[in-house]
């Protein structure tokens, strides 16, 4: 079921709610076991026939949980070892099986057939969750005898299917604590605020991007300078607000019962180098890649040259993370280098004193970092290398700069000059260039220069699960008044008008 759908906002949140709060006059558990009960149907909506493979991965990642936190000495590792390894091998059966047998494939020239499995939604984050749990156990961080909170702890519905990745300590004590099952106006307010501004970045930006990403990844075959940077600005525009709209959503949907979610996104675009972006965008994957695949791997502790090909291996297994396919193995690998280049860039640049802090290296770092995230966008999208590399050749003006014969008529006698220079005007598309280039300064300027969710919550930044990055416009902070009422209804009102073919998020794939 997709937040941004009129079966979601009219029936299944206001039922789901009305029958939270009723229950939890009477028992805390029966609230409990309905919002289990309504985060099922809300992930069998999609398809019922993947429900018993969920309660079957919840079932036995409890009773893994049971015996690791029983155990004692070796045992207690080789209770780890396996459950973590069957869920591991569940999560590579379905995501990985054709991606294996076409490599074999291609390496040997089989003919092995495809089994064309279908992949279940959000299969990743309940696997991750689960495996974090199971970890956390073993260290004797947490530990669960309540079987119908450990199953809430996995469904709950506004994480379920594309995240955040949580951790077991930091909601357990949420689902435990009275205050969480009584209604509260301010967490109304608060959480319809959050989920409005996602809303609005899903459908009115995110969705209306989309068009122009798609033409240029899946249709164009006309890759010039402005149409190639066009198109991949309108992707990378696109998942950034689809992505950050779903966790606003995310946030805002919990806060309605209560309970608060993890911060999983801080306006990544804003980074002034990788390191930075990775701290900043799906934050709870990363926190995830790091405690229990970058540290366990030696982390920075087994010297420089350790330090770099954990954080390769760190990044390519994140890459495969999103999907069986080369072009995220190599996204993978482009972050990974981009890391090392980074790490030992800070280096050199300490012990040669270069100066860091002004403001045009600010600029010039933020810029160089989002060029290069904007060029790793183009594998983690391109349907097939051949397309990613006409692509990436366009970015970098191998195909001229190309601009539509009907920009040209409008050039007068600058057209003779630029065509003198290189510049192609072609016939057709010009409606779409200019479309397309308008939607990625409005998406830009809104990345760039205006405040994001968190910003203008910050006087209830704890309803966003972590501290705001200071913003001095205070006009922009919300607070509930006549005037915040009136922008957030007439966001809900223009988002609510657009959702006549609601559109999935993107990382529902993953």
């Amino acid at each position: 079921m997709l937040f941004n759908s009129f079966t979601f906002l009219f029936l299944f949140l206001p039922l789901t709610a009305l029958g939270y709060f009723m229950l939890a006059r009477k028992s805390h558990e029966y609230a409990a076991a309905w919002l289990a009960l309504a985060s099922l149907i809300f992930y069998g909506w999609w398809s019922v026939a993947y429900i018993p493979l969920l309660l079957g991965s919840i079932v036995f990642n409890y009773w893994m949980g049971q015996r690791i936190g029983a155990a004692s000495g070796p045992a207690r590792k080789q209770w780890l070892t396996a459950a973590v390894g069957a869920d591991l091998l569940l999560l590579a059966y379905y995501k990985y099986t054709d991606f294996f047998i076409s490599g074999v494939n291609g390496l040997t020239g089989a003919d092995i057939p495809a089994l064309h499995i279908i992949l279940p939604i959000g299969i990743s984050f309940f696997t991750f969750t689960q495996i974090a749990y199971l970890v956390d156990t073993y260290q004797s961080k947490v530990s669960e005898s309540r079987f119908l909170h450990y199953v809430l702890f996995i469904t709950y519905f506004p994480h379920l299917i594309a995240g955040p990745v949580l951790h077991h300590a930091e909601m357990m004590p949420q689902f435990g604590r009275a205050a969480s099952y009584r209604f509260s106006n301010r967490n109304l307010a608060v959480g319809l605020s959050i989920f409005a501004i996602g809303l609005a970045k899903k459908v009115l930006i995110a969705d209306n991007l989309a068009p122009y990403a798609n033409f240029l990844f899946d249709k164009s075959d006309m890759f010039s300078l402005a149409l190639a940077w066009g198109g991949v600005l309108a992707y990378a525009f696109q998942l950034y607000f689809d992505f950050s709209g779903y966790s606003d959503m995310a946030i805002g949907i919990s806060l309605l019962f209560g309970i608060r979610l993890p911060l999983n996104f801080d306006s990544p675009y804003k980074s002034v180098n990788i390191v930075e972006f990775w701290r900043r965008w799906h934050m709870t994957l990363s926190r995830f890649l790091r405690d229990y695949l970058y540290v366990p791997l030696g982390g920075n502790r087994k010297g420089r040259v350790r330090r770099y090909v954990n954080l390769m291996l760190t990044m390519v297994l994140g890459g495969l993370w999103h999907g069986a396919g080369l072009n995220y193995v190599i996204w993978g690998l482009l972050h990974g280098v981009y890391l090392v280049i980074n790490h030992s860039w800070e280096a050199l640049a300490t012990r040669i004193g270069f100066p860091r802090t002004s403001r045009p290296w600010a600029l010039f770092s933020v810029a160089l970092t989002f060029a290069a995230v904007c060029v790793a966008w183009v594998f983690f999208r391109a349907a097939d290398m051949g397309k990613a590399l006409l692509i990436l050749q366009g970015m970098a003006g191998v195909h001229g700069l190309g601009l539509p014969a009907s920009i040209g008529a409008q050039l007068g006698g600058l057209k003779p000059v630029l065509e003198h220079w290189g510049v192609v005007f072609y016939m057709g598309g010009g409606s779409r260039f200019l479309e397309t280039w308008q939607w990625v300064v409005i998406g830009g300027l809104i990345a760039f220069c205006l405040p994001n969710t968190q910003q203008i919550m910050v006087r209830y930044e704890s309803a966003l699960g972590g501290a705001s990055r200071p913003y001095r416009a205070t006009w922009q902070v919300w607070q509930p008044s006549r005037r915040w009422g009136i922008y957030i209804g007439a966001i809900l009102l223009g988002s609510m008008l657009s959702l006549s073919r609601p559109a999935e998020f993107l990382y529902f794939q993953f």
